[in-house]
């Protein structure tokens, strides 16, 4: 697993929902006047009429999806992850989820990886956003394959899921064949010592610097790719809980409510005494800068997962 190939997860989005509607002309796709973005254009040129757009109306996008998913669509509505979270939160709660009905959210550029757009747009909070709704899937792909496989998963699954991914290209960490579903993760490298739980491409990729680094010191850091929020993969994060000293979380988000809470709360629950720390958003806003510039301002890098682990393994 893992090569130097980078490739875009919006490409892999784009490439399946187009594939998956040949087949299947209930898949529906829906825009909020962002398709440059978003890449969706080609599904548009494919199938003009199973593709809306609805311009720049984020909330009135997910109600329009609800209605078409309520006369038995498979809708797929993308935008920015600040809006896909913040802006629509009540019509994705109560038109989508509450109604029980199948809306798949896409939420592109969360965290950091918003980069040069600034605060406005950087969703740090989308995931304790999304934990809160009952019933809600909540996925993070970490590469080309895994978005492929989980927006496959989406279209075959019956319920509201919520997608969010960078739209830059990223490291290839799996193969085509891969398998992922909803509730899975995948351990990406073992170890003896600590076990880094990462979700997303950017804090996967740091781990795996953070890894090399800490190998030079003794320290065998695992690397469990977690793939997915809600369902959480309770066996694969208890299973390294039992057997490393020290567990550290890796997300690119708000710690309050995010990933890290739900790890934590899981393992205060089941009684592990193993030792826990967390990497991601400490109760701050976002800001303009690159996206190399941002990781370092918000403690997201390969040097802090290090330093991190060098505390709780004196």
């Amino acid at each position: 697993m893992g090569n130097d190939t980078q490739k875009e997860m919006r490409a892999a989005y784009v490439e399946t929902i187009t594939a998956l509607a040949e087949k299947n002309k209930d898949i529906v796709v829906l825009e909020a006047d962002l398709m440059n973005c978003t890449n969706t254009g080609g599904f548009k040129k494919a199938y003009e009429n199973q593709f809306v757009n609805v311009g720049i109306a984020e909330a009135n996008m997910v109600g329009l999806a609800a209605g078409l998913s309520a006369v038995g669509k498979i809708p797929f509505a993308s935008t920015f992850g600040c809006f896909a979270s913040r802006r629509v939160h009540d019509q994705f709660f109560i038109s989508a989820n509450y109604a029980r009905l199948n809306v798949k959210l896409i939420g592109m550029d969360p965290g950091v990886t918003a980069a040069m757009n600034g605060g406005t747009h950087m969703p740090f909070e989308d995931i304790a956003l999304m934990r809160v709704i009952p019933g809600l899937t909540i996925v993070e792909p970490s590469d080309y394959y895994s978005c492929a496989a989980l927006v496959r998963e989406a279209a075959a699954h019956y319920g509201c899921v919520y997608i969010r991914f960078p739209r830059k290209p990223a490291p290839v960490l799996y193969s085509e064949t891969e398998t992922f579903k909803f509730g899975q993760a995948k351990l990406l490298k073992e170890g003896k010592d600590l076990c880094f739980i990462t979700l997303g491409s950017l804090e996967t990729g740091e781990a795996l610097k953070a890894r090399e680094t800490l190998s030079k010191e003794g320290i065998d850091a695992g690397i469990l790719d977690l793939l997915s929020v809600k369902p959480l993969d309770e066996g694969a994060i208890l299973a390294q809980a039992a057997k490393v000293k020290a567990i550290v979380t890796a997300e690119n988000a708000q710690l309050a409510g995010g990933m890290g809470s739900a790890v934590a709360e899981l393992l205060m629950e089941r009684g592990c005494a193993v030792k826990f720390g967390r990497i991601g958003i400490r109760d701050e806003f976002g800001e303009v800068g690159s996206q190399d510039y941002l990781a370092k301002r918000f403690g997201l890098t390969a040097d802090k997962l290090v330093e991190t682990a060098r505390e709780l393994l004196p």
